[in-house]
């Protein structure tokens, strides 16, 4: 089924260009401080509780990313989410250009005051709790529209 589960893992690294069909589930190991580059996960990525402060350019993930209790404060340029991203716990404070999420968008309490160009939300984008909520719907269909980018869902406060 092609998971590669390690979590509480020892390891210091993993190879470079490496591509996991299933889940990665690295949370709670306090060795490894990066994750390559080419980077590609079929379904999960939980890095949750780690050590690691930044995420590769180019990275994939098939369905969910987590990574709540980490240091890393910005995503990289063009990242892909397939299903659901939630920010609601993280300290990320913007959204990268080119944000690709194929479901919903969590940013319910998060830092991010502006909506980056080439958004691209699959369904849902939830703003509660953050500066994006003094926008009306409406003017934050324009600003994803007028940034090249698209949401096909509603937008929850």
């Amino acid at each position: 089924d092609g998971h590669l589960l390690l979590p509480y893992s020892t390891f210091k690294s993993l190879p470079d260009n490496l591509k996991v069909k299933g889940d990665l589930f690295l949370y709670n190991s306090k060795n490894i401080e990066s994750l390559p580059e080419g980077l590609e996960v079929g379904g999960t990525l939980d890095i949750s509780g780690s050590k690691i402060t930044s995420l590769p350019k180019g990275l994939t993930v098939g369905e969910y990313l987590f990574f709540n209790d980490t240091n890393i404060t910005s995503l990289p340029k063009g990242l892909t989410i397939g299903s659901s991203l939630d920010l609601s716990k993280t300290k990320i404070t913007s959204l990268p250009q080119g944000l690709k999420v194929g479901i919903n968008l969590y940013l319910y309490g998060s830092k991010i005051k502006s909506l980056p160009k080439g958004l691209e939300v699959g369904w849902d984008l939830y703003v509660g709790g953050t500066k994006l909520e003094k926008y009306t719907d409406d003017e934050i269909y324009g600003i994803i529209e007028n940034n090249g980018g698209q949401i096909r869902g509603k937008i929850f406060r």
